[in-house]
């Protein structure tokens, strides 16, 4: 499973308002293009974890057909824990990306922490992989790439194991 958080990751960090006050949010294609290949291509699920409630938050999630979508946490380390206690899953199988102090206790305790490369310094110190691109600017679409990537890998060598026996 691959979880993020929303602002500064699949956004830039910048906020748009509307005449009306709205507040409105530029997500990057190709990131959706990340989700929907992690789904199809390596059985990966996704989710988002954010401190803000944003009705575009949820747009964004109902297009891309993301069900783990969670706004308005103070708390992700707890809220992983009843995540991977749902999905039985361990921490080791959970990869997260995120780009501010919130969000270091998870990196910590995930088995792939990753962060844009315009996260705080505090987040590129915990992160195993720092992508090359930035927040809202592809850095999901990085991640997932290296996830179907080395799923790929494992499952040929896996095959190839299983030829040679």
């Amino acid at each position: 499973m691959l979880l993020t958080d929303c602002d500064g990751v699949l956004t830039d960090g910048g906020v748009y308002y509307g005449e009306t006050g709205e507040v409105l949010k530029k997500f990057n294609i190709r990131d959706g293009m990340g989700v929907e290949r992690l789904r199809n291509l390596a059985g990966v699920d996704t989710g988002i974890v954010t401190g803000e409630r944003s009705p575009s938050v949820v747009k964004r999630a109902e297009k891309l057909k993301i069900e783990e979508l969670h706004l308005g946490i103070k708390d992700k380390l707890t809220l992983l824990a009843e995540i991977l206690e749902r999905r039985q899953l361990l921490a080791e199988e959970v990869a997260f990306i995120g780009d501010d102090v919130n969000d270091v206790a998870v990196l910590q305790v995930v088995g792939l922490s990753c962060c844009p490369a315009d996260a705080t310094i505090w987040n590129k110190n915990v992160a195993v992989y720092c992508c090359e691109t930035k927040g809202g600017a592809g850095c999901f679409r990085e991640v997932a790439e290296l996830i179907i990537q080395a799923k790929t890998i494992k499952s040929h060598q896996s095959t190839e194991t299983h030829q040679v026996a």
